[in-house]
């Protein structure tokens, strides 16, 4: 099939929305698929404002529907709610075609973190958006929950997976420093509430991998924390194993892929009981520990065994997410008799 993924968020963007896209599209191409991406690269772009790494692409409906109908998809795939998103869905909707939509971040909930937006009035905006669409693929059942309640109409897994090729526990590890070693791994920007972690009183050190518009005001805030940056690949597989556990005070993330790459190496995680960790950890689960107090979690996953980490993780794989993505897809005209065959041959 001719599968093409509208989004919002590509390289050079470093995020879990660009990891998960790029993932995928992979196993697609492993599976015989031809997957395209429109994305904002293609077109004129400007910053998006408070996320100046993030490109807004300037882009009017006949160019877009130019580089669709060159491409020729058999199954359409918007991957975010941005400006491309918004064009490719109105492009469809004019045509009749279906397509599917997913549901990556909490973007309600990060709008009212940074300037106070209520809730209720970005949840409708996005129920019009999804509600649309065939399909809106959310990574964990505890999402979907989430979303029906929020008067989603047709929310449907997309797990994601990790790179076992790259995450694991057997590889070097960083020596050197104090033990214990409490990392976190993420974007640094309110919404992560990195301040429930850096602010704990915890023995060891605390290590933060990443970058955010909240570096300058969090580093100067905690000069005793190792500030790492962006990593990538083997890297960030070294920096995971020389940790002892990686903390998640997220409490607005859908999944959290750095949760499973963590866990792949063998190194527990710490986190709130909400949706994300509820589902890719689990309660009392050999992966990690979820508590509302975040120090408790913290030191009692000093007590789980790396070896029984690792293996949790194992139930995560790409090959697993990209076969359910494939079975969500909404098949455009002649695309249906592919999609039939791609199902069956699944």
């Amino acid at each position: 099939m001719r599968i093409l993924i509208v989004t919002d968020a590509w390289e050079p963007q470093v995020n879990g929305v660009v990891r998960t896209l790029k993932m995928t599209c992979r196993e697609l191409g492993l599976m015989g698929h031809h997957t395209g991406v429109l994305a904002p690269g293609d077109f004129r772009s400007i910053p998006c404002p408070t996320y100046p790494e993030i490109r807004l692409a300037l882009a009017g409906r006949a160019s877009v529907a130019q580089r669709i109908d060159a491409f020729g998809p058999d199954c359409l795939h918007i991957a975010t709610e941005g400006p491309l998103g918004w064009t490719a869905r109105a492009i469809a909707q004019e045509r009749g075609w279906p397509f599917t939509t997913a549901y990556h971040s909490r973007f309600p909930e990060y709008v009212h973190a940074r300037v106070r937006l209520p809730l209720d009035w970005s949840y409708r905006l996005l129920r019009h958006f999804h509600n649309a669409g065939g399909a809106t693929l959310v990574p964990t059942p505890a999402m979907a929950d989430v979303l029906r309640e929020r008067g989603f109409t047709r929310p449907r897994l997309w797990s994601r997976g990790v790179d076992h090729g790259t995450f694991h526990p057997d590889g070097p590890r960083e020596a050197g420093g104090r033990r214990p070693v409490f990392l976190y791994v993420g974007r640094l920007a309110v919404e992560k509430n990195l301040d429930a972690f850096l602010k704990l009183e915890l023995p060891g050190e605390k290590w933060v991998a990443g970058e955010g518009p909240e570096r300058a005001r969090l580093e100067a805030a905690h000069p005793d924390v190792r500030w790492l940056g962006v990593l990538g690949g083997p890297e960030l597989a070294t920096l995971y194993r020389s940790a002892d556990v990686m903390v998640f005070p997220s409490l607005t993330d859908t999944f959290g892929l750095v949760l499973v790459e963590s866990m792949a190496c063998g190194t527990p995680v710490a986190a709130y009981p909400v949706p994300g960790p509820i589902d890719v950890v689990g309660r009392d689960s050999a992966g990690g520990v979820l508590d509302t107090d975040l120090r408790r979690a913290c030191l009692a996953a000093l007590e789980l065994p790396r070896d029984a980490v690792h293996r949790h993780a194992q139930q995560y794989t790409w090959a697993a997410a990209s076969a359910q993505f494939v079975q969500a897809l909404r098949p455009v005209g002649a695309g249906r008799e592919a999609l039939a065959t791609a199902v069956q041959e699944k």
